[in-house]
């Protein structure tokens, strides 16, 4: 999906975004908005996507609450994104979207999780197609997959 053809559909996000500094407290912050999304912190992870010069990193907002938060790669993927509460996804995954409508590159993705129907939905509103179906399998059960969009299926 071009990045254009994304952006001429997508309405204003509702979320308000603020760029991600690597403090204890940002990922004390990413650890809860985890917990309530996958059922466990990923701090290691974090502070390796946020060492990526070439992604953006945001916390989201309705009002004052944080709701989540979300990467985008210079390449146009959007991922991880988490959103504290299944109902806010779809306006999570918006926010993200404009931001990547706003980068340097010509495409964007997302891998979207089957059971995620604010994502699936934003994405077939706004153009995006599957150009790249996979199965995940877990054992144990895995987070809450209305809640979790994955930066690829092999680094949760």
């Amino acid at each position: 999906m071009t990045l254009w053809q994304v952006a001429a559909t997508l309405q204003e996000p509702s979320l308000r975004s603020v760029a991600l500094v690597d403090t204890d407290a940002t990922i004390k912050r990413l650890a809860e908005i985890d917990a309530r999304a996958v059922g466990a912190a990923r701090d290691k992870h974090h502070r390796y996507l946020l060492s990526d010069p070439a992604t953006t990193a945001v916390l989201l907002y309705s009002g004052n609450e944080c709701v989540g938060y979300s990467y985008v790669s210079a390449s146009g993927h959007v991922g991880p994104l988490a959103a504290t509460r299944a109902d806010v996804l779809r306006d999570a995954f918006a926010a993200a979207l404009k931001i990547a409508a706003g980068g340097a590159s010509d495409n964007v993705s997302a891998f979207l999780p089957g059971t995620c129907e604010g994502a699936l939905s934003l994405a077939i509103d706004v153009g995006m197609r599957i150009t790249f179906p996979m199965l995940l399998m877990a054992t144990p059960g895995f987070g809450n997959w209305v809640k979790y969009l994955p930066r690829n299926p092999g680094f949760m």
